[in-house]
Order: structure tokens, then sequence, then C-alpha cells
């Protein structure tokens, strides 16, 4: 269960409703970092296997945009995407808690906290499945993952990873109809 759909009644001085937007987007992070949405769709179509309801790449792109959006619409996950980009900043400039720059820069494999995180979000959008997608995304790194940093490149395929086995699953229920039962997209296909 996600935590954003924990009913919070009984939980004093919560709102019912949020009107108020939130500062800044993920997804305009992101961009900071050269990660558009072009660029995550296009890594995860070098994975690409035609699946029932997405046969097409055409088609699996549109249904990959329509799981990304959903993802990029909970906060917590945002929030968990976004302390890894600190921690990839942070060990950049060498300041992360016991790990020497020369160490952060070679990603040994010692250094297991990315995965975590990546498996994590992984497992967070998408559950077991989301992991094994994680799993072969990390491994053959397609893409602007064998371009990015350390915890950048375990963030971007935990989410790829994620939103591509929801796009499998959803893809092939109901004659690749499911993820409209699931969402309610506004014109134009993008969430939040």
């Amino acid at each position: 269960m996600k935590l954003s759909s924990i009913d919070a009644k009984g939980k004093e001085d919560q709102p019912e409703e949020i009107t108020q937007k939130a500062t800044r987007d993920i997804r305009d992070i992101f961009k900071e970092k050269g990660i558009s949405e072009e660029v995550l769709v296009s890594t995860a179509m070098e994975l690409y296997v035609p699946h029932p309801g997405v046969w097409t790449r055409d088609k699996a792109e549109d249904f990959f945009k329509k799981e990304l959006a959903l993802a990029l619409s909970d906060p917590n996950l945002c929030i968990l995407i976004y302390s890894a980009i600190l921690l990839e900043e942070e060990g950049e400039r060498g300041r992360l808690p016991g790990i020497p720059s020369e160490t952060y820069d070679k990603d040994l494999t010692y250094l297991i906290v990315d995965e975590v995180i990546g498996m994590s979000i992984a497992k967070y959008i998408s559950g077991d499945k989301g992991i094994f997608e994680y799993v072969r995304f990390d491994k053959l790194k397609p893409g602007i993952l064998s371009e990015l940093g350390p915890f950048l490149d375990d963030v971007v395929a935990g989410l790829i990873g994620g939103v591509s086995a929801n796009m499998y699953t959803r893809a092939s229920g109901e004659g690749g109809g499911a993820w409209k039962k699931k969402i309610d997209l506004p014109p134009g296909g993008v969430a939040g």
C-alpha cells in the first residue's frame, strides 16, 4: 500500500483537500539533470519486449508515459527520488559521510545503498515485479543509464523498472484499458 493512499481520518490538523500547488516538480529537477520524459521513454524502450496490450513500440510508449505520469504524481515517490538526487550531488562534492570522493567516483561494488534506493523505488511503484525490471535495467544500463552517476543511474533504473512493470501488467489486463480504471488523467494525459 502506498502511503499516499492511507486514509488520514482521525489525525488532527489534516486538510481534506490540498489546494496549494507544489513549488517544485520532480520532472523539472530531472530536466536540470538532463533527464527529460523523452530520455526516460527512449531508455525504457531499449529493453521493450512486445506483450499483450503493448504489441507495438508506439503503444508501449503511450502506456509508459501514462504510467510515468501516474508514478510521478505521488509525492512520496518524488521525495524518495529527490533524496537520491541530493545524495548524488553530495557524492559529487565528496561530502557523503564515510565515503571518500574517489570511492564515490568509482561506484565500488561494496557501496550498495544506491541499489537499495533503486530497488525501493521500483518496488514502491509496482511491487516485486518492479524489482525484476529494475535489475534488468540496472545490469544492462541502456540509454542514459550508462551516463549517470552512482545514485542517479539506480534511481532512474528503479523508476523505469517500476513504471515498465506496471505498463506490461496493466496494458495486458482488460485489453489494455486497465490503467484507465486506476487513474483519471486530465486532457493531454499528464497528471499533476
